[in-house]
This record gives C-alpha cells, structure tokens and sequence, in this order.
C-alpha cells in the first residue's frame, strides 16, 4: 500500500483545485463537473495527487487535516503570492507564532511555515498535520498503512516518505474529540498488486481503525476510519 490523494471536499472543486493547483505548481490531471485532480511530484521522492470532490454545502466542522506550506527564508513573499491567488488571512485563536496562517477560497485553513530543520527537501508542502487522540498509536497506525517511517519533527510523532522527501504526515494532539461530521479534507491510500482488501480491513481493525459503510453504493473503493475517527479510502490496485 501507499499514499496516493489527499482529498477535499468542495462547493466549487474547479475554483478550489485551481487556487491550489496555483499555489503549488502542481501539473493538472483531471477538471470536469465530478472533480479536479492535479498531481504534485517531489523528485526523487512521493507523487501525491490532490483531488477535489464536490459536495452540496460548505463543511463546517474544525479542521482536523491542513496543510503546512514551506515558506522558509522567503515566508513573507510566499504569503503576498498566496494572497494574490486568492487565499486570504484568518484567525483560529493563534497567538504570536512563527507561521502565518491563512484560508483558501473555501476558507480551508493552512499554514505558511517559517524555517525550519527538518523541511529540508520537502518540496512545497511541508506538512500534513493530522488530529489524534493519541499520537503514538496513530503513528504506528499510519506507518503500517502508508509504509512512511518515523522522522524527527515538532509534533510528538512525524512520518515520511521512505525517500525521506516530500511533506511530513504530522500526528498531532487532537484540541477536540472527532465530531460525527466527515472531515473535508482526508488520504486515500492504494492498494498493490496481490494486497488482499479484506486482509487490509482485517489489519486495519486489528489496529484500532474499523471499516464505514456510509450507504453511497456500489464504489470500487472502501471506506474506513483510523483510531482517531479521521477517514480515509483504500482504494484498489491499480490495472
């Protein structure tokens, strides 16, 4: 198994998609009323497609997986870029930290990131952090799923791509329990050649997580959750 989407959900996922396709320098896939793709490569490291989902209304739940964008050295010429592509500034409490925190189209927040060690050859996103009741478990869970390895960050459990390049998946102490409403923003990992599904929903709960059925019908994927509740597709080998 790997990582392969990181996923929105979205009123308007060409405006969405585009605005970050933008922000990125990310290579278009996909731009039709189902959905936008675009594809981030970090050579010699991850590909990870973002996807844009459409939904009928604006999710309202906190945000329970962001994205950390590197800024480095040149943070504040990265925050007029973002602000001219449409992203503008928010507030969600912080108070005299290093990061500049911002709201895309849709008023997803995100991070602009000042330096530090470890986003070195990260490519543009630093981080993905990620809410959890518990951090150590959770990591365990993920480095499982993803086959990412431990790596040294600020938060008290990081991952990464065996590369060691490409963002920091980042398990964070979660400020709330998991509210019932699906987070907007979720991984999808993909299965290889001769994984087994069912094997996987087995591994899976056997680590905490449990497999949803949300009644959507017929899809060629499935759905479940980590010990924390976030959501997450595994999605079939590829042809």
């Amino acid at each position: 198994m790997y990582l392969e989407n990181l996923v929105w959900d979205a009123v308007d996922p060409g405006r969405l998609g585009r605005f970050w396709q933008a922000a990125l320098s990310t290579e278009q896939l996909t731009d039709s009323p189902g959905g936008f793709e675009t594809r981030l490569v970090v050579e010699d490291g991850p590909t990870l497609d973002l996807c844009f989902q459409p939904v009928p209304e604006p999710p309202a739940e906190p945000l329970r997986l962001h994205l950390d964008l590197l800024g480095g050295a040149e943070q504040d010429e990265a925050v007029e870029r973002l602000l001219g592509l449409g992203a503008r500034h928010v507030d969600i409490g912080q108070r005299g930290v290093p990061w500049v925190v911002l709201a895309d189209p849709e008023g997803n927040p995100f991070c602009v990131m000042e330096p530090r060690a470890e986003y070195v050859r990260t490519g543009p996103i630093a981080a993905l952090p990620l809410d959890s009741a518990d951090p150590q478990r959770d990591a365990d869970f993920w480095a499982w799923l993803t086959g990412w390895v431990e790596t040294g960050g600020s938060e008290p459990r990081a991952l990464r791509h065996p590369s060691l390049r490409g963002p920091l998946l980042e398990l964070c102490p979660e400020p709330a329990a998991k509210a019932a409403a699906k987070n907007r923003v979720h991984l999808d990992v993909r299965l290889e050649a001769g994984d087994d599904p069912d094997e996987v929903a087995a591994g899976i709960a056997a680590r905490g997580g449990r497999e949803l059925r949300p009644g959507w019908g017929d899809l060629p994927w499935r759905h479940h959750a980590d010990p924390s509740g976030n959501e997450f597709c595994v999605l079939p080998a590829s042809s």
